[in-house]
């Protein structure tokens, strides 16, 4: 199995790690800086669960698609961040002849709604989605370090196309420390991380604290008890569904559970803040704001911390 990683940042090296330790045949697409630290220095998987480290020789590393021959891989996994879907779907578009006859792509971001631009050129069934919430940082370019793990790596599609092809990916990545499965309602898995993640991220990052400092203050509680009951006011208008039945039941799990489990968890929208970079609001709340447009419900709140959002990033 010849597999692709696009992104290769924390979650590209952490999955691409976890696959190699299996004996997949792994080759990454990155950064020209990235391409040079993974080519001198090799790959590792650090943090929780078993440590891997992987030769410069032990896969291929490009930094353009020039470089890439014919027919080459099964799967493409994208782990970039959602601002660059636009570009990747169009470029892979335009070189798919390094695909193989019946591929496939597989997106491992954050967010919702990340298959549509691959689709304006793919096929239903050709791109499937992941549900990823463990956490990953990037000590060094070539290292990946797994922070928090809470629940199983889930893939699936958006599309109701068969996923059985995708078993052996999850059976690698399991077997490398970090479980995985497959699951015909990602959808409702998707929303609990967009519940999550949307909460969370962007209210940290404005703030600058971890997420468990965010429960610890009546203001910013009262603003993502906000957040929650305007997302299920969303999904309830919307045909999408989640794991709980109502905001409040889904509170008692954010406040005793997820929260705790993720204490001192700085988000990707923070470290992206920091780093001066774009980060991923238009998937997160910004696909909340869409979808609120659409079926004609009031997310004032989530409208703010996505302006707020919006407001830092154009000082870059």
């Amino acid at each position: 199995m010849n597999i692709l990683i696009i992104g290769s940042g924390s979650v590209g090296i952490g999955l691409g790690t976890s696959l190699l330790s299996q004996n997949a045949n792994v080759s990454f697409l990155a950064s020209e800086k990235t391409a040079e630290a993974m080519r001198k220095n090799g790959v590792e998987r650090t943090g929780l669960f078993k440590h891997y480290s992987f030769k410069p020789e032990d896969f291929t590393v490009y930094d353009s698609y020039t470089q890439i021959k014919e027919n080459s891989f099964d799967f493409v996994l994208v782990s970039s961040k959602t601002t660059a879907n636009d570009d990747i779907s169009r470029k892979l578009d335009e070189n798919r002849h390094i695909l193989k006859d019946n591929f496939t792509i597989l997106i491992c971001q954050n967010g919702f709604g990340n298959d549509e631009p691959f689709l304006r050129f793919f096929k239903t069934s050709e791109v499937y989605c992941a549900r990823i919430i463990t956490g990953f940082t990037r000590p060094k370019r070539n290292v990946s370090e797994v922070t928090v793990y809470t629940e199983p790596i889930l893939l699936g599609t958006l599309q109701n196309e068969d996923i059985n092809h995708l078993q052996p990916i999850a059976d690698m990545i399991t077997a490398s420390g970090i479980n995985c499965e497959l699951t015909q309602d990602l959808d409702k898995y998707l929303w609990a991380k967009m519940l999550y993640n949307c909460t969370l991220n962007p209210l940290g990052a404005i703030l600058d604290v971890t997420y468990g400092k965010l429960t610890e203050n009546e203001y910013s509680k009262a603003l993502m008890d906000s957040i929650i009951e305007e997302i299920f006011s969303v999904i309830e208008a919307s045909p999408y569904t989640t794991l709980w039945d109502s905001a409040d039941d889904y509170k008692k799990v954010f406040y005793s559970k997820l929260v705790p489990d993720t204490y001192n968890h700085y988000s990707s929208t923070h470290q992206d803040i920091k780093r001066k970079i774009r980060t991923e609001i238009d998937t997160l709340n910004g696909k909340v704001i869409d979808l609120a447009e659409k079926y004609d419900v009031d997310v004032e709140t989530n409208r703010i911390i996505y302006k707020l959002i919006k407001a830092i990033e154009s000082e870059f």
